[in-house]
């Protein structure tokens, strides 16, 4: 018994020496610099006795009774975040928002003497708003360092406590600092986590969490000095008590730069980069559609590494003198970076040109005039006080070149190009695929220029009311939420909507009136001039014999789509392959297709079309003896 009790009391004295070194190391770290741990500190958990705390500047001082809390000087501006001072100039694209946050933040903080004297309240917070990337924090932060006031960074985790109350008694410690630091700036990151909407949220500490920030922003109107700054990119979900005037007065938004938006940004985030004399910076920004300030900061550092690797492919290489980025660096960057906006949905820059679509010159040439014209200059439609086209509807035959006109669209109108798939938007749950088609357009409007592309809308977006209950209403709830979206209260300028069916009966007739798919163009099989163009197209860049007759097999195909047209014309390259090397040849330079090669293509093709033929007839006469035979 004696022998467990020495143990025991061994123990003891490690462990107490380990609490008593835990107590030094922590003793060394809150005495060498400030963090955020300083400020929520509970004098009654501390390391510290009461009276052995430390003493910091702009933390916790002796003040005799009825002093008053004076402002430091501006040298002494107080940084919780050790990070890097950032200043306004390092900012672009964002000059409207700085000019307006200049009136909201600048003068209530510097010159409140001046709203005083016109009777005006200053303002109590204002709500940075925008999708992630658009530069909220790096503004907020800016902000602080150039007007050199005291700034404070409140993130989610670090206020949320174990303990019940807790997170409550940081927020409370927080804004007690802010105004013993005034002029203070409090910013807020991603506050819908931090503040959500008590309606749609379970947990009691969320809505106290909620209740007590409600109730500080209120509660400090008497002391002038200090500002809120809140970012989020889905305001939605903030508390809609905290969005109105008097807390959140008003609500600034960071929109997706635009073309001389992305310039400025671009030529900053150059500014130390060793570019080669040729390399146009208007060039990238034009082809960066979508792109916010992070995703040009990337695009940056990967041209950057491109040439690093080009001049230097191994650590043991040593640095030319003549390292330097080129255009081509950042055209291959451009194949990598994304735009982050769009990054949940499928997202494709198309490159194809009018010259790749053979035939078609009147649809072709609609399309220019009412798609491309309102996305390229849109100050002439605005002077005219014209409306471009909301959507565009191409029905026609399959494999007519529906996709592949969407795609041209796109792609000359230099413009985000997303396709919709029906497995992106239906789900299983309810609700969740009008959410989809919500989300979709939201990301559209973001990233504009956008066209939003949907092949075979007629399966998506059925008619209303028809017999077939088995979706328990899903689809006419998409199409409800489809047609808010285009020309509902929220605005849908600069995205275009194209959609392609070969079955246009079955599309609900809300959608094809004016002001939803109000251009209906039909794209037809083609003629014989548009099959030769066809034809040409796609054997632009093969060898050809000179046996080989196109205007001959424009004729012969009467009725085939464009489609057809490139198989013959790849089945035909194949046959050619195939019959060099039956021949034993390897050479490719002497390679040639022949008519030889085109006919069999053309047997093949045939032989396959009248038997799908027979099939589709078999298929249609069974369905009229017996049209309940499948569900036997």
């Amino acid at each position: 018994m004696g022998r467990l009790f020495r143990e025991f009391q061994q123990l003891l004295i490690l462990a107490k020496a380990q609490q008593q070194k835990a107590q030094q190391q922590q003793s060394l770290n809150n005495a060498s610099h400030i963090t955020n741990s300083d400020l929520f500190a509970n004098p009654d958990r501390s390391n510290f006795p009461q009276s052995q705390q430390p003493s910091v500047t702009a933390m916790r001082s002796s003040r005799p009774a009825g002093h008053k809390p004076v402002s430091p000087p501006e040298s002494n501006a107080l940084y919780l975040e050790q990070t890097r001072q950032v200043s306004l100039q390092e900012i672009g694209g964002l000059r409207d928002v700085l000019a307006e946050l200049h009136d909201l933040v600048a003068i209530p903080l510097k010159r409140p003497d001046l709203l005083a004297r016109l009777g005006l309240e200053p303002t109590r917070g204002v709500l940075l708003v925008g999708p992630p990337g658009t530069g909220k924090t790096l503004t907020a932060r800016a902000l602080a360092g150039e007007l050199g006031v005291n700034y404070i960074a409140i993130a989610g985790p670090e206020v949320v406590g174990k303990y019940y109350g807790e997170a409550e008694a940081r927020l409370r410690q927080i804004f007690q600092k802010a105004r013993t630091l005034a002029p203070c700036l409090v910013f807020i990151d991603e506050i819908d986590s931090l503040a959500p909407n008590r309606a749609s949220v379970e947990g009691e500490v969320e809505k106290r969490v909620v209740a007590q920030l409600l109730s500080l922003m209120d509660g400090f109107a008497e002391l002038n000095g200090v500002i809120v700054l809140a970012a989020t990119n889905r305001p939605d979900h903030v508390d809609p008590a905290l969005r109105r005037p008097g807390r959140f007065d008003r609500e600034v938004n960071f929109r997706v730069p635009d073309r001389n938006a992305r310039l400025e940004i671009l030529r900053i985030q150059t500014r130390s980069m060793p570019l080669e004399p040729y390399v146009d910076l208007g060039t990238i920004a034009d082809l960066a559609i979508g792109f916010v300030g992070a995703d040009l900061k990337a695009l940056c550092q990967k041209a950057a590494y491109n040439a690093l690797h080009r001049f230097a492919p191994s650590l043991h290489t040593p640095i030319p003198n003549n390292l330097s980025i080129s255009q081509q660096d950042f055209l291959t960057a451009l194949q990598n970076v994304k735009p982050s906006v769009l990054r949940p949905v499928a997202i494709e820059t198309p490159t194809v040109t009018w010259d790749a679509i053979g035939g078609l010159e009147t649809i072709k040439y609609i399309l220019q005039e009412s798609v491309e014209g309102a996305l390229l200059y849109p100050e002439l439609y605005r002077q005219m006080k014209a409306i471009s086209p909301r959507g565009i509807l191409l029905w026609g035959p399959p494999g007519t070149g529906k996709t592949l006109l969407a795609k041209a669209v796109a792609s000359q109108a230099r413009a985000n190009f997303v396709a919709v798939t029906g497995a992106e938007l239906h789900s299983r749950w309810v609700g969740a695929s009008e959410q989809a088609v919500r989300d979709l357009f939201t990301r559209a409007r973001q990233a504009a220029p956008c066209v939003i592309f949907i092949d075979e809308i007629d399966t998506l977006f059925p008619m209303r009311g028809g017999t077939s209950e088995s979706d328990s209403g899903v689809s006419a709830r998409v199409v409800g939420q489809l047609l808010t979206e285009i020309d509902g209260v929220q605005s849908c300028d600069n995205v275009m909507i194209i959609a392609a069916t070969n079955r246009p009966d079955m599309i609900d007739p809300a959608l094809l009136r004016a002001g939803r798919l109000d251009l209906q163009l039909k794209v037809d099989l083609p003629d014989v001039t548009s099959r030769l163009e066809i034809l040409r197209v796609h054997n632009r860049d093969r060898p050809l014999a000179a046996d080989v007759n196109l205007v001959a097999w424009a004729v012969r195909t009467e009725g085939w789509n464009g489609a057809e047209l490139a198989l013959l014309c790849n089945q035909a390259t194949l046959q050619a392959i195939r019959r060099y090397r039956m021949q034993g040849l390897t050479n490719p330079t002497g390679m040639c297709i022949i008519a030889a090669d085109f006919e069999i293509a053309y047997q093949f093709l045939l032989e396959r079309r009248f038997t799908n033929s027979s099939h589709l007839q078999t298929n249609t006469a069974q369905l009229a003896n017996n049209p309940i035979s499948g569900w036997q």
